[in-house]
Parts: C-alpha cells; structure tokens; sequence
C-alpha cells in the first residue's frame, strides 16, 4: 500500500515538473496560410523554411528566440548575417532583402496561445495575429 502510494506521488511530480518545465512551442509548425514553416527546438534556436524557397533550394533560415512563459510572450531575433548566407546558398534564386522581406512580419515580439493543435502569436504592437498548425 505504502509503495503504490509513493509511485503516485512521484509521478504527480514528474508530471507536473514536465508541464511548468518543458517548451509548449516546442516542436514544428505550418502558417494556416501556408506562406512559411516553423521549426521551435529546446535551445533558443528557429528555423524558418519558405515553402517558394524550399520546393527551388531547400532554403533554411535560422533565427534565435527568447520565451517568457510568465507572461506567454516570444520574441524573435534575425541573424543579420544569416541572410546573406541563406542567398549565397540559393545560388542567386533569392537575394537577401526578399529573404528579409519573407520574414519581416515574424521579426518581433508576440503573446503567444497554444490551444491543442494550434499555436496562435499575437503581434505586440499592432495585434497582427499568425496562426499556426502543428504538423
């Protein structure tokens, strides 16, 4: 009786550890629109494909992120660099202001909400919302 209650307890623990601890944008997502994919991973890193991009070169683009799961906020931030290396890669399909341009709208602050399937970020400043489908 006393075992079965202490293996309770622990998992209450593990899972609540697991709930407040892990990254709820985690993972990959598709813009309802279709206009770009996003991949979240654990160590403040996202990659933006463009689809246009990808079906001609396979055009990655890596940007930093900073989560504030306090206030449900994401704040996203450019390699400056990384854009002209993202159009050497393309060999001359894209240059790096139309990489820039792709992106400009996710090179900010959002409130995000994540409802099961759907992540939802909420531009700062203007209210602009992006919806988002886990794939």
């Amino acid at each position: 009786m006393a075992g079965s209650t202490i293996l309770i307890i622990v998992g209450a623990i593990l899972l609540l550890t697991k709930l407040f601890t892990t990254n709820p944008l985690e993972g990959d997502w598709a813009d309802e629109d279709g206009s770009f994919n996003m991949s979240v991973m654990k160590n403040g890193s996202i990659v933006f494909s463009i689809p246009e991009a990808e079906e001609a070169s396979g055009v990655d683009v890596d940007m930093k992120y900073t989560l504030n799961k306090e206030e449900k906020t994401i704040t996203i931030m450019a390699d400056e660099s990384g854009f002209q290396e993202v159009a050497d890669r393309s060999d001359g399909q894209y240059t790096e202001e139309e990489i820039r341009q792709a992106l400009s709208s996710v090179i900010t602050t959002f409130d995000y909400s994540v409802d099961q399937e759907q992540l939802t970020l909420t531009e700062r400043e203007y209210g602009e919302q992006l919806v988002l489908i886990r794939e």
